[in-house]
This record gives structure tokens, sequence and C-alpha cells, in this order.
């Protein structure tokens, strides 16, 4: 996705996330509570096992889940999260992160992310919870 058609808030986080750059990370769908995200598994990335190392699925949800939550305006981190590790992830997937809003508390947030390889199936399930800081991204409304 071209940043001109990205949620101004995710453009601005992406621009200063080195990490979801490194990953490959494009933000395919962005606004408030909803973000879609994908990239492709490369061989740099799988473990001893060979298949993706966990930590892949996971920063993928988890970059979701932070492009989603801080796109209200809130400038929000990360409580806790939970991932399960449903199927292998091979070099060559292309992996699709949708995050699920759950419940917006106030400060609190809960969001679920679920992560798809190319053929639908499902590959991984993150859980997590979010707080809202009282800091705001800019002029954007809250």
């Amino acid at each position: 996705m071209s940043k001109d058609n990205l949620d101004p808030i995710v453009a601005q986080m992406m621009d200063k996330d080195a990490f979801s750059q490194w990953l490959g990370i494009d933000v395919v769908e962005s606004g408030p509570d909803a973000c879609v995200c994908r990239m492709t598994v490369r061989p740099d990335m799988v473990n001893g096992f060979g298949i993706a190392h966990g930590a892949i699925t996971y920063a993928l949800a988890d970059s979701t889940l932070a492009f989603a939550v801080n796109a209200k305006g809130r400038k929000s981190v990360s409580v806790t999260s939970t991932i399960q590790h449903l199927a292998p992830v091979h070099t060559g997937d292309v992996l699709t992160a949708r995050a699920i809003p759950r419940k917006d508390g106030g400060k609190i947030v809960h969001v679920d992310v679920e992560v798809s390889n190319q053929s639908g199936a499902h590959v991984a399930w993150l859980t997590a919870t979010g707080y809202k800081r009282s800091e705001t991204w800019g002029d954007q409304p809250v």
C-alpha cells in the first residue's frame, strides 16, 4: 500500500518503525480499529527446524495490533499478549495479519490478531491487552 493511502498515524509510525520495515511488512488496510498487514517469510527468518521462528508471526501480529490501536489517535502500547502457534510457517509463505477489536474500555483495549498464510490457513492467533496513554498523535482526532 502506498503511504498516501495509509491512515496518517500509521504512516507516521511506519516511517520510524525500523523493525517492521526490516520484516518487510506492507500495511494493506489501516484506520481506527482496523488494520491488515502482510509480509513474506524470508530464509533468514527460519529457526533450526527450518520453519519460521515463532517471533516472526508474533512480530507481524504485534505490529498489526499497534497500528490498529494507535490509529484512534492516542499513543498506545501493549501491556500483555499471548500467541498461539497453530501451524508451521515456511520460507516463501505470505502471511496476512488482521486486527480484530474486541473491547475498548477507555484506557484499556482488547484486540485479537489472526495470522493466516497465502492459502487462508490460520497459522497464529494473538490475544492482547493494550493501554491508551494520554498523549495523542498530533492533530489527529481522539
